[in-house]
């Protein structure tokens, strides 16, 4: 299904992953243009690609970046259980696969390619970086897991106890907790729209899903020094989905040499779409502003040019 409006050529396709199963995928592009660079977007636990991410698609298109989502297993308009992972990795790869091939087209290549995670996402987004670290040309981290805050966690007991259930009955929804919606989002009026999604996961998560959450959050808590590609990292001060202390750590132990980190004060878990106009326009400002620059400024350009250069050899052999 393709459609245009506001000069945004907007598409949706389904894909087969290794595992058999049909994952929604969608492209925003300028109509009229052949975009500066590509953005591929990690969305969040539980949420979706074309309603949820699709202001900050088309935020990113006017400002003249092609635009790549896709639903991971178990979310939105993809096959699997509602909000289900049971195994975090697949779903990196699936993503890692999908993400690959689009750069690899030969309309894109010479192209810049970002990518962009949200919350759960930007650890989809880490683990992506890990698997090929010299690929991805740059990255912005909304609120990212890498640490779940202690206010969503449950207590050591329990997650003792749930982890060993895990194994046994991987698909209930046990877990305690706070309601996310109502924590993440400051705007009630988005809060209403995400309960109204049919696409967005509302239910507790499940116990195989929490396990391989606190695994994944866990293990790039000790590895933030292996992050090398350059990064802008964005925090709400308020937030208390993820742990803003672990953002900071981020840009203080990564081994990038370009690296910026942004503290909102006031502002929550929810920074691309959440919350009030005026501190979205603040939010995308800083975003646009830091891939512009990075886009079209030469920067990096000599060792971009040799990873691509190395890429295309790579597929030869």
């Amino acid at each position: 299904m393709a459609s245009e409006t506001d000069n945004i050529m907007y598409e949706e396709s389904f894909i087969k992953n290794t595992r058999g199963m049909k994952l929604f995928t969608c492209k925003w592009l300028p109509a009229n243009q052949e975009p500066k660079a590509l953005i591929f977007i990690c969305h969040g636990y539980a949420m979706e690609c074309s309603i949820t991410m699709n202001s900050t698609a088309r935020r990113l298109v006017k400002a003249g970046f092609g635009v790549y989502g896709m639903d991971y297993e178990g979310h939105g308009k993809s096959d699997g259980l509602g909000a289900y992972v049971p195994n975090f990795d697949h779903l990196v790869d699936d993503v890692s696969t999908h993400y690959t091939s689009i750069c690899e087209r030969e309309e894109n290549k010479g192209k810049r390619r970002f990518l962009l995670g949200e919350s759960m996402g930007g650890a989809v987004l880490l683990l992506l970086h890990r698997k090929k670290p010299e690929f991805w040309d740059g990255a912005v981290l909304v609120a990212p897991m890498c640490k779940i805050a202690e206010e969503m966690k449950p207590s050591p007991l329990v997650i003792s106890i749930l982890s060993k259930l895990s194994g046994v009955i991987p698909t209930w929804k046990i877990i305690p907790g706070q309601d996310i919606i109502e924590t993440a989002f400051k705007q009630p009026e988005i809060r209403k729209q995400v309960r109204e999604n049919p696409y967005c996961y509302k239910g507790r998560p499940r116990l195989k899903t929490a396990y391989e959450l606190l695994r994944v959050s866990t293990d790039l808590e000790k590895r933030l020094n292996e992050v090398s590609l350059p990064f802008l990292v964005l925090h709400g001060e308020d937030d208390k989905v993820t742990d803003k202390a672990v953002s900071r750590e981020l840009y203080e132990t990564a081994s990038s040499s370009d690296k910026t980190f942004k503290l909102y004060p006031g502002m929550w878990h929810g920074l691309l779409y959440g919350e009030t106009p005026e501190n979205i326009e603040i939010v995308f400002a800083d975003i646009i502003g830091w891939l512009d620059k990075r886009a079209s400024d030469g920067h990096g350009g000599f060792e971009s040019e040799l990873k691509r250069e190395n890429d295309a050899f790579q597929l030869k052999e």
